[in-house]
């Protein structure tokens, strides 16, 4: 019964957010899609409790690939790309700022936590150049189901499935083995957790 009412009022709130939806899209057909994306983003961020809950996880459905709306995005959280997929059962906690990535199933987000869109966002081998001149590149992070992101961590390599990163990590390469706990700035190998029996 409970599952009912709550799909039923995630049902009410995707209908409710189709005009934000509708503008959404002309507003992106007129101008940047990125930039537009943004400043929705931006904006459901600063609705509080559980209704900015249910719009911002109803948006997110619509405008982002392969999103499910059984996800809870914090308040003051943004999102900066709409080439972001958010697997059902995602918690991301309040005042994240999530870039360009993939988050698995189930995976948890504490607050203040930054997922960058790769490492190499901004070029600066030309020191003739100011930084912001030299261009750089997004990368798509993808981050496994079953994972925990700590408080305040900033991660900016992909990371397997059922992993932990500790409150306050940075991490700069990639963690490639299932059930892996990092900590520490840069980000190193603590411990493995046991798991049993296969992963997904």
């Amino acid at each position: 019964m409970r599952n009912t009412l709550k799909r039923t009022i995630k049902n009410i709130f995707l209908l409710l957010t189709m005009p934000l939806y509708a503008l959404y899209l002309l507003l992106s057909f007129l101008g940047n899609p990125d930039g537009t994306f943004q400043t929705f983003s931006q904006a459901l961020s600063l609705i509080p409790g559980k209704m900015g809950g249910y719009f911002r996880a109803a948006f997110y459905r619509l405008t982002c690939p392969d999103t499910s709306d059984e996800i809870a995005v914090g308040f003051l959280t943004v999102l900066s790309h709409r080439d972001t997929s958010i697997h059902k059962g995602v918690y991301i906690g309040p005042q994240c700022n999530i870039g360009k990535c993939k988050i698995g199933k189930n995976t948890l987000l504490g607050s203040g936590v930054h997922i960058l869109s790769g490492k190499h966002q901004h070029h600066f081998s030309d020191p003739t150049l100011p930084i912001k001149e030299q261009g750089g590149a997004f990368e798509k992070i993808k981050i496994g189901a079953d994972c925990w992101i700590g408080n305040s961590s900033v991660v900016m390599c992909s990371i397997a499935g059922h992993s932990i990163v500790a409150a306050g990590a940075v991490v700069t390469k990639d963690v490639t083995q299932e059930g892996t706990v990092v900590a520490g700035n840069p980000a190193a190998v603590m411990s493995y957790r046991e798991l049993e029996g296969p992963c997904e």
